[in-house]
């Protein structure tokens, strides 16, 4: 038999589902909901505290506790390299519709805000050795946010390393009022002659650091997908390395691989 908090969180997302009460609207307080169920604090508080870690609930420090508004999904799929490679020959306008935000959620360019910061530095030994140059050499670094305009925290936050020498050769590159740039790494790439040829992308969970549940607004409990993505050109150089980490609780992974048939 369902214990009695489990019967009131049940009530409660029933009522949610049904659309008694609605996303963004407060719940009624403690003292009309002990009335209601006929329970006791202790119990009505876990029953509560039971549709927050679902993240069907959220508090809001001295206002009272609110039906969560559900955050934009994204879907992420491997064919999204392919759409982009193929984009680089597309006119400005064709590659500024359809970035991979608008992509992966299915709205338009203009409901995002985008936020990048640009600066140069010296590579560490970790990422030295990915690109295959001397630890000290000069990199340019891409910290990069997107957010749906509707909402207050990001889709995603990532950091993008360049070598710098390569990525001078066009100072529109080196320019963060450029970003968003239409078709992405690809296009900023090819305008260098570098044709990328592989994109690998190891992605393993783990847990969110403290900095990362307050940017990304995670949930207490909610796993992060932690995406390190290295471009290759035709030559088999790495010409761009990143960090991405992808909130859990909003990112669904799609990979699908074509095999070949049997003769």
């Amino acid at each position: 038999m369902p214990a009695k908090y489990e019967l009131i969180s049940d009530d409660l997302r029933r009522r949610i589902v049904a659309g008694e009460l609605l996303p963004g609207t407060r719940i009624p307080g403690e003292a009309e909901l002990i009335k209601r169920y006929k329970v006791s604090i202790p119990t009505l508080r876990q029953a509560l505290s039971v549709l927050r870690t679902e993240g069907i609930l959220e508090a809001k420090h001295g206002v009272g506790t609110f039906v969560r508004t559900p955050r934009l999904k994204v879907v992420r799929r491997n064919d999204r390299h392919h759409r982009e490679k193929a984009m680089v020959h597309s006119s400005e306008q064709e590659r500024r519709q359809n970035g991979s935000a608008e992509t992966d959620t299915g709205h338009r360019t203009d409901e995002f805000a985008f936020s990048t910061e640009y600066e140069t530095g010296p590579a560490t030994e970790p990422v030295a050795k990915v690109f295959g140059v001397p630890a000290g050499t000069q990199l340019l670094q891409r910290t990069y946010r997107s957010r749906f305009v509707d909402e207050d925290v990001p889709l995603s936050t990532g950091v993008s390393y360049l070598v710098l020498d390569t990525v001078s050769k066009n100072p529109d590159l080196l320019d963060p009022r450029n970003e968003p740039w239409p078709g992405g790494t690809m296009h900023q790439l090819s305008t260098l002659g570098i044709e990328v040829d592989q994109v690998v992308e190891d992605i393993t969970t783990r847990l969110p650091s403290p900095e990362e549940i307050d940017q990304l607004g995670l949930l207490p409990g909610t796993a992060v997908f932690a995406v390190r993505k290295t471009m290759r050109d035709i030559n088999g150089q790495v010409v761009e390395f990143s960090d991405f980490v992808l909130p859990g609780d909003r990112h669904r992974l799609i990979y699908t691989t074509q095999l070949e048939r049997w003769t």
